[in-house]
């Protein structure tokens, strides 16, 4: 699948397949019920995945094939960590265990004033020795850009040092915010969206990703 550098953002990747516009489509759809909802979140992401991990580093190991002994590429370093910012990143992360299905799931928990749209972290919890470890940021919206820079903040402060944000939607002003406070971290989007209304939804958009997947609202 090939992938689009956006103009401004150097280092924004927009992911254009038609399987993944098609998606983000019906996705986008007011009348889209919450189960085909939630499949349509779990299909794209496994998608985005796949482009998301195209750097992840190889080395090779002796293998026996039922003809012979060869050396073959296998994924090198420790496992890799899907960080699923809460709630609505919970729906992201079958589609990256479905590529990656020995990855570790850490979860870090932000909920957004409604007057200053700040996020406010009230949950952090990633394995052990992550240091060295590939994370994946996962949300489906990157919008304001506050919870995206609160969550790589939080992970450099562990001494996280590869990191990538992987959304569904993204608005110019969250990716412009990420790259003035993280230029090393690349993000991952299906679409950057036109920009965010006065409440800090994106637009077009679809909506608060958290009630379509989950009915509460």
């Amino acid at each position: 699948m090939p992938i689009k550098k956006h103009e401004i953002f150097s280092n924004f990747h927009e992911v254009q397949h038609p399987l993944l516009q098609h998606k983000l489509t019906l996705l986008r759809k007011k009348d889209t019920k919450k189960k085909e909802f939630k499949e349509l979140v779990d299909e794209i992401s496994t998608l985005l995945v796949y482009e998301a991990t195209k750097s992840l580093p190889l080395v090779d190991e002796l293998i026996e094939t039922p003809l012979e002994s060869c050396e073959m590429p296998v994924l090198a370093g420790k496992k890799p960590v899907i960080l699923a910012i809460l709630r609505a990143g919970i729906g992201m992360v079958d589609g990256f265990l479905s590529l990656m299905p020995l990855a570790r799931v850490a979860h870090i928990g932000l909920y957004r004033d409604e007057v200053t749209l700040e996020p406010h972290l009230y949950y952090f919890k990633i394995p052990s020795h992550s240091k060295d470890r590939q994370f994946y940021i996962c949300d489906p919206m990157l919008a304001t850009g506050g919870s995206a820079v609160r969550s790589i903040d939080k992970l450099k402060s562990a001494g996280v040092k590869k990191i990538s944000f992987v959304c569904i939607l993204a608005a110019p002003e969250g990716v412009e915010r990420v790259f003035q406070e993280h230029p090393d971290v690349p993000v991952f989007a299906v679409k950057l969206d036109r920009k965010l209304n006065k409440k800090g939804y994106i637009l077009p958009g679809l909506g608060d990703a958290g009630d379509r997947m989950f009915g509460t609202k």
